[in-house]
Order: structure tokens, then sequence, then C-alpha cells
């Protein structure tokens, strides 16, 4: 989420909470894409990271940025810490550690999606390469350690730091060493909305092991594929993983607002400050429990939209869905990652093969997959076949989505050949992240440093 949202009409419902949901219903021809990805700044002299602060720091470029495309900054605390298309239509903003994130705009075409991250990444480099930094796409910080990661000053980011260490082991990497590409994609009806949930949540761990790009850790091979997604396991289970509800046949919007109710939150936001609401769930505030701390003591829709932005599942419901399970990669992924579910969710045809193909797969299948496939990739199996295999009749779903689709470029090509990257990844039968563990048992020389010329931006 780009930033933080003041709503201050009050909440009076649950029905209210579940009315924002349904708010997300939209006709087939007013679907959209929109596509976030995250990357690494790194200083080329030295491949090391960027801190917030001084005269080439990420502050200068977010400055820079902000002179270069007219947008408006975004201010916590007197420090800029993002910038907002005037219009909404986008937004850049900073994770924990200086992870740099385009939240693209809401875009009709793959095409349109490619040449706005193609465009970003060329206003980049023209803001941060005369400051001697560069950008590096991976699922996973390569290289430095917790102490030596930057932290970014925003408020929300210092609660979660406190809050993070007492409900898993791994949230603190997941925010200061992860960068991840994710879509977000709507939906017509409630019943639109559970199909479209139920098949993705079922094949994420799938995206997970074709995405499989971050096998190194403080410059060793760390003994995974998708380091981030292993760190997924055991962040803060109570917000985030697989939804067994979910999988329910009747699941439907007030069934994700009653599990989102008794999730802890994080902060409400008046008058400017964030107040850590680390002690109350949603409900409990709700109910007026938090009096104490919330001056008002009155729950918003805004504080209702900023709590499901605070949600990790691997499939995020807000007012579209959100898929959450690819590490970042190189800036063909960019396109790949929107074209892979975009095929599969947006045509009706692939979608009911989709959802056929996937019907009777159980919660305990997908979770033990997901469990896998840090380490395997697609080399795990699922139901004694080489995950490859259900791979390789994914994106054959998908590619005739997107045939189905027709959305071509002024050259006459559809969107099929921004999946080209993952069939590579089938083709040759292995990950992103097995392609540069061979490079650094041979070519490197088991050194981490080349990776930064490699995968850079």
């Amino acid at each position: 989420m780009a930033r933080d949202t003041t709503d201050f009409r009050p909440i009076e419902s649950i029905d209210e909470l579940v009315a924002y949901l349904a708010a997300g219903n939209k006709p087939r021809d007013k679907w959209r894409i929109g596509t976030e990805h995250e990357k690494f700044p790194f200083y080329v002299d030295g491949n090391a990271p960027v801190p917030y602060g001084g005269q080439r720091g990420i502050r200068a470029i977010l400055e820079g940025m902000q002179h270069r495309l007219g947008w408006d900054p975004i201010m916590d605390a007197g420090r800029i810490i993002g910038l907002v298309e005037p219009t909404g239509q986008g937004a850049i903003s900073l994770e924990p550690g200086g992870q740099f994130e385009l939240s693209g705009a809401p875009l009709e075409t793959i095409h349109q999606t490619c040449r706005e991250g193609n465009a970003h990444l060329a206003q980049l480099r023209e803001i941060a390469e005369p400051l001697g930094i560069r950008f590096l796409g991976l699922g996973g910080s390569p290289k430095w350690s917790l102490a030596d990661t930057p932290v970014m000053p925003k408020s929300r980011y210092e609660i979660m730091t406190r809050y993070m260490p007492k409900v898993g082991t791994k949230g603190l990497d997941m925010m200061y060493r992860t960068c991840t590409i994710q879509v977000n994609l709507d939906f017509e009806s409630e019943a639109d909305m559970r199909r479209k949930m139920q098949v993705s949540l079922k094949l994420q761990p799938l995206a997970t092991a074709l995405f499989a790009n971050s096998p190194f850790t403080e410059g060793r091979p760390n003994g995974l594929l998708s380091w981030r997604g292993d760190i997924w396991r055991d962040t803060d289970n109570q917000r985030s993983g697989l939804l067994e509800f979910c999988f329910s046949p009747d699941f439907g919007f007030f069934d994700y607002v009653d599990w989102a109710l008794d999730v802890p939150m994080y902060f409400v936001i008046r008058d400017g400050e964030y107040i850590d609401m680390t002690r109350y769930t949603f409900r409990q505030f709700m109910a007026g429990d938090a009096r104490a701390e919330v001056p008002d003591g009155m729950a918003t829709i805004g504080d209702w939209a900023n709590h499901l932005s605070t949600l990790f599942p691997d499939v995020r419901l807000k007012r579209f869905l959100e898929m959450r399970g690819a590490d970042g990669g190189p800036w063909r992924r960019i396109c790949a990652l929107p074209a892979f579910w975009v095929g599969l969710l947006y045509d009706a045809a692939a979608l009911d093969a989709a959802e056929a193909m996937t019907r009777d797969w159980s919660f305990d299948e997908i979770n033990t997959l997901r469990n896998e496939v840090p380490a395997k990739g697609i080399r795990a199996e699922f139901r004694g076949r080489p995950l490859i295999d259900v791979a390789r009749e994914t994106l054959a779903l998908s590619r005739q989505g997107l045939t189905n689709r027709g959305r071509k470029n002024r050259d006459g090509y559809d969107e099929t050949s921004f999946l080209s990257t993952l069939d590579e990844v089938v083709s040759r039968g292995t990950t992103s992240a097995e392609e540069m563990l061979n490079a650094f048992h041979t070519r490197w020389g088991s050194a981490i440093e080349p990776v930064f010329l490699e995968y850079a931006y």
C-alpha cells in the first residue's frame, strides 16, 4: 500500500465492513491490472545498501523522482517517504529496508503494464545512476545482514518492527530483506471473487516455485530456492499464509471480514500520528476497548482500510485480489507475473478450466506443497507428479486465456509473449534461483558480487 488512509466515517456495524469489500465488484469491462514491484537499491561502488538520508540516499532519489515526474509527495512526520500520481494513478513507496516499490496504475493490458515498468526503471536510472546507485531484482537480499540493512523512517514500520519478533521468527527478514512482484486483479461479484480467490490460493505455491529467485543470504547459498517463500512460513501466522476457510464452497465477503476482525491491529492514525494498536483486534477496537489509547475511541472506515492492508495471506482480499506468492526478479518477470494471473483469471474459459483442474485439491495438500516449494521449487511433487508437469498444464491454460483475450499491441502481438520467461523455466527444468546457484559455484567463483552486475536493473 502506497500510503495509509484517513477516512473518518465512523463504523456502526459489521455489515458496513462487508459492504466495503463488496464495493469492489466491477463489471467485466471495468476490470484492470495493477502491478507492483520492489527492488533493492545499492551503491555500485562496493555493492553496499543505500541509507535514507544524505546527498546520495533514498530521500535524494525520491526528491529527484518528484522533480522528474511532478508527483505529489507522501510525507510522514515531515519526511518524504513516497510519491503519488496526482489523480491516484500509481505511486512510489518504500519498504522497511529501503526496497523501492512502484505500485502501478490500473491498466487494461499487459502491454501497458510492461511499458509502465520500463518507463519507471528508465526514470529511476536517470535519477539514481548519477548518484552511483542501481537496483537489484531478487526476491531476497543476497549479501547484507539485518544489522547492515538501513531502516526507513516510516511510523508504521516502527510499530511493525517492535511487534514482529513477538509473533514469528522471520518477520524482520520479511520486512527488511525481501522483495516481491504482485498483481492486483478485479472481480465482478462475490461468486466471481470466491472462484478467483480459491483458484489463486491453490496455485500460489506454483507461482512461488516458478518465480523462485532468492537462493542467497549474507553472501552464501542458503539451501533454498525461494528464501522469501520460506520466510513467509513463519512471519506472523495469525495474519498470513494459506487461509483454510477460503476453501469453503460458500466462502464470501463476510467470512473474510469475520477473520480480519480477530487479527491484531498494527495502528490507527489520529491527527497525523500513528498509535500502536497491537494489543487489540479490530473487533475489540470496534467494541470500544481501546478508548484509553485512541482519543475518540471510534473505529472508522479509514482504520478498516488500513487494517486490511496489514493482513498478509497468500492472496489478499481488499476491493480487489492481490497475488502475493512471487519473488522479485529481473525486469521480464515484472511483465510475466501479471500475464500469468490475467491469463488464468480474466478469461472465462481459462478460469473454468483452472477451477476444474484444482477443484478437489485440498487445503492440506496445498499447505504441504507450500512448505516444500521454498527448498524444491518446481522439483517438488504434487499428488505423486512432478510440479513441473502441473506448471506446464497451468501455463497452457494461462496462454489460452491470454489468446482468448486478444489484446494486441501496435505490431499485432498478443499478450502471450510475456509468458516466455516462464516457458523457459519449464523447458529448462530449472528456476532462476538454480541458474544463479550454478553460476555461483562455477563462473562466479563462489563470490556473491557478480549478482549485482547480472541482476541489476
